[in-house]
């Protein structure tokens, strides 16, 4: 029988035969993108606002660059927060409850130098743990804005140490009233040493504690009932 060539093939009665066409290969679906509710997508948008807050501060933050890094339209990012002040006014609303909160639990010794420790070291564990946050606080707040910042959460602080100080100055015969500008100068003298630890993480957070109490208490400890100044003493 001749040897028929691919080119001379036929079929029944010699008709050309068509190869079958191959099968079409099924498309591969598109990912779904996961739906988030109003409660998600606002808490989506807040901690990215923390984070663009802590990195470039209220001026530099455009509510452009909130919706591109949480891949949104603008009009999402004003739909939940009215604006960038909005959004601004959420997030450090809730920071200064986070370190208030921590700060306050934290004092629950009943002795005046644990009480130093505890608070020295709850603000320096926000910053370690809550750095984004506590960058946001202490940066400049917006020029009229009624929004709560890094002094008002020291203010607040100020006042439960007051009266801790106040209640210790009695017992010891000083004058209570002067409690209010020694818990100032004690929990600014924590505050601006947190914002240099902020930068440095250099030395650990308890020695940092340490040495913040060794000199609050030690100089506590030996106060003079009515200091004066040195300078401008007649010799």
């Amino acid at each position: 029988m001749p040897e028929v060539s691919d080119g001379d093939a036929a079929g029944v009665g010699g008709r050309r035969v068509t190869p079958p066409a191959p099968a079409p290969v099924p498309k591969a679906k598109p990912a779904s993108r996961v739906r988030m509710s109003a409660a998600q997508r606002r808490e989506q948008l807040i901690a990215t606002g923390r984070q663009l807050f802590a990195e470039r501060g209220f001026d530099a933050t455009s509510i452009e660059e909130v919706a591109a890094r949480a891949k949104v339209s603008k009009p999402v990012v004003y739909e939940h927060f009215g604006g960038k002040e909005g959004l601004y006014a959420v997030v450090v609303d809730r920071e200064v409850r986070a370190l208030l909160d921590r700060i306050t639990t934290a004092l629950t010794a009943g002795h005046p130098r644990e009480l130093l420790e505890q608070a020295a070291l709850a603000l320096l564990t926000y910053i370690e743990e809550e750095t984004s946050g506590f960058r946001v606080l202490v940066r400049e707040s917006p020029l009229m804005s009624g929004t709560a910042n890094f002094s008002s959460v020291m203010n607040d602080v100020a006042h439960q140490v007051e009266h801790i100080l106040g209640a210790e100055y009695k017992s010891r015969g000083y004058d209570p009233k002067l409690a209010e500008l020694y818990s100032q100068a004690l929990v600014g003298m924590v505050a601006l040493t947190g914002r240099w630890w902020l930068e440095v993480r250099k030395p650990r957070k308890e020695t940092v504690a340490a040495h913040l109490v060794n000199l609050a208490w030690n100089g506590l400890s030996h106060l003079e009932a009515k200091p004066t100044l040195i300078t401008g003493r007649r010799r």
